[in-house]
């Protein structure tokens, strides 16, 4: 029978150091589930899920995040599959499995007999960081933004998360939720743009999530009449040497292997691969 110490049991406040210290072994790669429980103390009214942890012999071995996101954690491939035998017992209630490839694929192997056919996969997803100075100057016309900025920040967010994602982030009403996100990541000092001389936002990135070891940016975007100028490489210099001053350490993100502009751009400000995520998409 499990208890407690062996299996899987959902986390609390009282497993908060003992998870910090699993995320801690690679705070990089887990920099979303070091700010989830950093933010939530693993308080379930606040994570707005579970987030679950696997036992052997009393220690926390693995743990993963259910939510909109499934995320493994510090998962080995027969950690994933007994989070996917736990995942089966409840239904599919998440929008998205992602994470490191390994974990994501046992994952997914385990559970595609009974959850459907996915909207997308992504099987190589290129794991990048920078814990230096980037390698070329940054744009110094990049700045934070503010409520000011919403009327061009906004419509680029749309148009980056449908252009990248496949489906718009205001269907089926979800306009006012996503609007209050991208509002939220601005009072946090999370959010970055270039705008021309005409005020237009040519280049946009955001910090997802932060921890004290590192920040994962996302949303990274360049109006298509300006692509392939260089916008991008020097945009994300600033990000980063920003981001590196003020908020943490190491920056890091994850692209599509497909997306070639992209993984160029990232080259050239210096970002080294470290790993490969995997995305399903539900």
């Amino acid at each position: 029978m499990l208890t407690t110490r062996q299996g899987i049991r959902p986390l609390g406040p009282a497993d908060l150091d003992a998870f910090l210290e699993l995320v801690g072994r690679d705070p990089v790669v887990n920099v979303f589930a070091d700010y989830r429980a950093r933010t939530t103390s693993l308080e379930p009214r606040w994570l707005g899920g579970e987030m679950w942890g696997r036992y052997a012999d009393g220690e926390l071995v693995a743990a993963c995040h259910v939510g909109a996101n499934l995320v493994p954690i510090g998962a080995s491939e027969e950690d994933a599959r007994a989070f996917a035998e736990r995942a089966l017992a409840r239904g599919r209630t998440i929008s998205t499995i992602v994470g490191p490839h390994d974990a994501v694929r046992a994952f997914w192997h385990t559970v595609a007999g009974s959850w459907g056919r996915p909207r997308d996969v992504r099987w190589n997803q290129p794991h990048l960081q920078l814990d230096g100075d980037p390698l070329v100057e940054g744009d110094p016309l990049v700045r934070r933004t503010t409520r000011a900025d919403l009327a061009e920040v906004y419509p680029a967010c749309v148009a980056m998360y449908t252009e990248e994602v496949g489906v718009s982030p205001e269907q089926g009403g979800g306009a006012e939720l996503y609007r209050a996100r991208v509002l939220q990541l601005m009072s946090r000092g999370w959010s970055f743009a270039r705008f021309d001389e005409s005020g237009r936002l040519v280049f946009k990135a955001e910090v997802a999530c932060a921890s004290p070891h590192a920040a994962q940016i996302q949303g990274v975007y360049v109006v298509p009449d300006l692509r392939g100028r260089g916008l991008a490489t020097v945009g994300m210099a600033a990000v980063a040497q920003i981001v590196r001053r003020e908020i943490a350490p190491v920056v890091s993100l994850y692209v599509n292997d497909w997306n070639t502009p992209a993984r160029r751009a990232y080259e050239g400000v210096g970002f080294v691969e470290t790993a490969r995520f995997s995305t399903v998409m539900f």
